[in-house]
């Protein structure tokens, strides 16, 4: 293909610097007809059902076109501007209705079918046996077994739900950048720590306004809500932040009418809701199952409902201290929403003698990748080092890993900070995939890690907050188990083919190491001074980590709950609505009252402008999986009276976990590195809970 267009060229990395809104038409117009005749030639009658006639040629058609499109949906996400967002939106229809051809194709549907009974398949490969088997799930899931009659109306429901998953993200995103607050009294920024202030200083610089300015992006957000003393501006960010994109988003947070996402997400349920019954399903959220670990939406209510009845007494009693607290030595016998984060800090200092703050002044970036970096060299036995690319903003960078050989296994992009234009969050995405083409050369994978914390202000290194350091191990270990493994079939290759609800596993099981000493120490340096974390103040963090785990737990099971209700029993056209459910489970599963004029719902995008759609349980059902994982580095410790990072332990982690990507049940990798089924017990002790009884996550 010609290299004239830069979305054309897949001879290396993306040319990020040279990618233009008016390269994207074109592109795709070439890269869809070629897929296109592609497809057609592979399920040609007198085309043979074997792999290499129909599979391969399949992939080296479409491929292209899935990498050129990945590159266009990651700058709408990190890199959003008016003409970007308009190509993306003119071609979000013609990929969707692509993929819903492919996918609804009926002969290329009887091939795949014809090489599962082939004697030729019991040859295969571990992982081609698994390519075959999740597209024939695949094709049934996409509708290839309706009627021809039935057809066109499932692709127009798969058509529209794609253009309102990207409305919803657009309308978070634009309600997020719209708002800002403007402080002009210095006294109205009492308790806010230095960084905070500088920070906001600049963004009212930038937009040429004298003062503080400050937004909802969450490096903004949070410290206002945490540590401001001048409840006002709590209040008001507070509710501008639980406002936004809904109906009260005008009154609160200068939106506009126009980025309600109320309709959008009532739509989205009731496409789905029709999807499934087409399907010949009870609800979503059993389509939703069928390519998961869980067996069934009553399977996950059990698990979520055991860990909140498990997790309710703790939360009881810290909601019962906080407000004692509050109340003794804050003068505030009632909390209201915008006075709890700001109570429980002042709780969390008086009782571990600490604050957040303190502790980011301990953790500049540039400290912290080389500790998370060491880690990953000493149990994968891998060097990273920088490298060079072109990237999509100043403050990306990109890194290379290599094997003990110093040959090259994988590259990543690095965008850490918060800007507007960029979806808030954090998130790990694929750039390309491993793969050995059908000429026998080998495609190396590529990861996209994006992060959303504070960037360095007035010269200063940016410093990262324990919890966003937690957030940073988080994406690298989806990172890693995009970039190591050892699959060549690239439908399975590193978090491909990986069901939804276990891909979490090795993202949260890096987590853990954040809090063992040795770690702590190995990567935290005062920002100023260059002294090493305090003993001290180690002891009070760890001492800390489960301060408000129950309430901590509760929230993510109310978000888990209230998904799936959503898609499984939830009327669209009922009495109730969206935001009526969410409240009424918040106050039926959570110990802090609900929030009447909260609209989270609406900016729930991990949901509505996203892949967790009756999936958001995966971060519960993942956890158990990751904590019994990590228990055996805690084990093989003991042990040997060593180290957690025990490079035996790790290289048997990256063959029976990373390596293996997709390329069978995730619950086969855990087992074969386990030796046994996980249980729950390591969560809750990892949690402060009592761990009465084991339940199976299998």
């Amino acid at each position: 293909m010609t290299s004239s267009n830069p979305l054309l060229d897949f001879s290396d990395l993306p040319r990020f610097d040279e990618i233009r809104a008016e390269h994207i038409t074109p592109a795709l117009d070439a890269l869809l007809a070629d897929a296109a005749a592609a497809i057609e030639r592979a399920c040609a009658p007198d085309t043979p059902a074997t792999w290499e006639e129909v599979v391969q040629p399949a992939e080296r058609a479409t491929q292209p076109l899935a990498r050129a499109w990945g590159v266009v949906g990651h700058l709408n996400a990190a890199a959003d501007t008016p003409a970007l967002r308009a190509a993306h939106a003119e071609n979000l229809p013609r990929i969707t209705r692509f993929w819903s051809s492919v996918g609804q194709n009926r002969a290329l549907y009887q091939k795949y079918k014809a090489i599962a009974e082939s004697r030729a398949f019991d040859t295969f490969s571990q992982a081609r046996r698994q390519v075959i088997l999740n597209a024939l799930r695949d094709f049934r899931l996409a509708g290839a077994e309706l009627d021809d009659s039935e057809k066109p109306r499932f692709a127009a429901l798969q058509e529209r739900q794609a253009a309102l998953s990207k409305e919803f993200a657009d309308h978070a995103l634009d309600a997020t950048d719209a708002y800002s607050i403007r402080i002009t009294q210095e006294d109205e920024l009492a308790g806010l720590p230095d960084n905070a202030r500088a920070a906001a200083r600049n963004a009212a610089e930038k937009a040429g306004a004298a003062g503080w300015r400050f937004t909802l992006h969450l490096p903004s957000y949070l410290p206002v809500l945490q540590y401001a003393e001048h409840r006002p501006l709590r209040e008001a960010m507070y509710r501008a932040y639980v406002s936004r994109a809904s109906e009260l988003g005008a009154e609160y947070a200068h939106g506009k009418a126009e980025w309600d996402n109320t309709a959008n997400m009532a739509e989205q349920l009731m496409l789905r809701a029709q999807e499934a019954q087409m399907l010949g399903y009870r609800n979503f959220a059993e389509v939703s199952l069928a390519s998961k670990m869980a067996e069934s939406p009553q399977q996950v209510f059990a698990f979520l409902q055991d860990l909140a009845q498990r997790a309710r007494p703790y939360a009881e009693r810290e909601w019962q201290q906080l407000r004692t607290f509050a109340a003794q030595e804050l003068n505030s016998p009632e909390l209201a929403p915008w006075d709890i984060a700001f109570a429980a800090e002042k709780l969390r200092q008086s009782r571990y003698a600490f604050s957040e703050h303190e502790v980011r002044q301990y953790f500049p970036v540039d400290m912290v990748l080389t500790g998370m970096f060491n880690i990953a060299q000493t149990l994968f036995s891998i060097t990273i080092r920088a490298d060079d690319a072109p990237v999509w903003h100043p403050d990306v960078r990109f890194f290379r890993m290599e094997n003990q050989n110093g040959q090259l296994i994988a590259q990543f992009y690095l965008d850490l900070y918060a800007r507007e234009g960029k979806r808030s969050g954090a998130w790990m995405d694929d750039a390309r995939g491993r793969w050995c083409t059908s000429d026998g050369e080998l495609q190396t994978p590529v990861a996209y890690l994006v992060c959303n914390f504070p960037a360095p202000v007035n010269g200063k290194p940016a410093c990262l907050s324990h919890n966003e350091v937690l957030t940073l191990f988080h994406e690298f270990g989806h990172g890693l188990h995009h970039m190591l493994t050892r699959i060549d079939e690239i439908a399975v290759s590193g978090i491909n083919g990986v069901e939804w609800d276990a891909v979490e596993l090795p993202s949260q099981f890096m987590e853990n190491f954040c809090w063992e000493e040795e770690v702590l120490c190995s990567m935290s340096r005062h920002v100023d001074t260059e002294e090493p974390l305090p003993r001290a103040l180690l002891k009070k963090m760890r001492a800390a980590k489960n301060f408000h785990s129950g309430l901590n737990m509760l929230r993510q099971i109310v978000f888990s709950i209230f998904d799936l209700h959503l898609h499984s029993d939830f009327d669209t056209g009922g009495a109730i609505t969206v935001n009526e459910l969410a409240r009424t489970l918040h106050a039926r599963y959570h110990v802090i009252p609900p929030v009447e004029f909260s609209r989270w719902p609406n900016t729930f995008s991990h949901i509505f402008g996203g892949g967790y759609a009756a999936g958001y349980y995966s971060y519960k059902w993942a956890e158990v999986l990751c904590a019994d994982a990590y228990a055996a580095f805690e084990e093989a410790a003991q042990k040997k009276r060593s180290s957690v990072l025990d490079a035996q332990t790790g290289q048997r982690f990256r063959a029976e976990i990373l390596e293996t990507g997709g390329s069978r049940p995730a619950i086969a990798s855990f087992k074969a590195f386990r030796g046994r089924a996980p249980t729950i017990d390591a969560l809750l002790r990892q949690h402060g809970m009592s761990a009465a009884s084991s339940i199976h996550a299998d």
